[in-house]
């Protein structure tokens, strides 16, 4: 089993602010990564988990289901537009410090080509910048295997004192 494959989704709760408000982005996101915090629902829900944690750098892993796709036959935009956005926001989340949370303001995607069904990819969020008031990243949707380029994303969060 990959690491956060499974044994975090299994909890039925999620931090809560007095909670967050303890730790660092950084601890919160290393915390979900070793199962010690759970995971948020979505990515049980859209078939990706979280694979890989530093400062300013997050990897998701997963693969979208035939429930993902569209009346065309093709992965749906939205689910493109969730785990970018995960993976953008938890690359800021990484660099905000303890007593402080942020949310995404607006992202934008590039969906170059579609992922065929149950093909495993990467999704790889990068920090920009991340200040007192805003974050900006960038993130990747890649083939896990080939490295082939099938969207990209950039977001602009905010960062606010709790």
């Amino acid at each position: 089993m990959l690491p956060n494959q499974f044994h975090a989704n299994s909890m039925s709760e999620l931090l809560n602010l007095d909670q967050m408000r303890e730790i660092s982005g950084l601890e919160f996101m290393q915390g979900i990564l070793d199962g010690r915090y759970p995971s948020p629902p979505i990515g049980k829900t859209l078939g990706y988990y979280l694979t890989e944690v530093a400062e300013g750098r997050v990897v998701f892993s997963g693969a979208p289901s035939f429930d993902a796709f569209n009346p065309m036959g093709t992965v749906h935009g939205g689910w493109y537009g969730t785990l970018l956005d995960s993976a953008m926001a938890c690359a800021v989340m990484t660099k905000v410090p303890k007593g402080s949370i942020y949310t995404t303001l607006e992202y934008k995607v590039n969906i170059i080509k579609s992922i065929p069904q149950n093909r495993q990819i990467q999704a790889i969020g990068v920090t920009n910048h991340v200040g007192r008031s805003t974050g900006v990243a960038t993130a990747e949707i890649i083939d896990a295997e080939t490295g082939k380029l099938y969207a990209t994303g950039s977001t602009t969060c905010i960062v606010m004192k709790m």
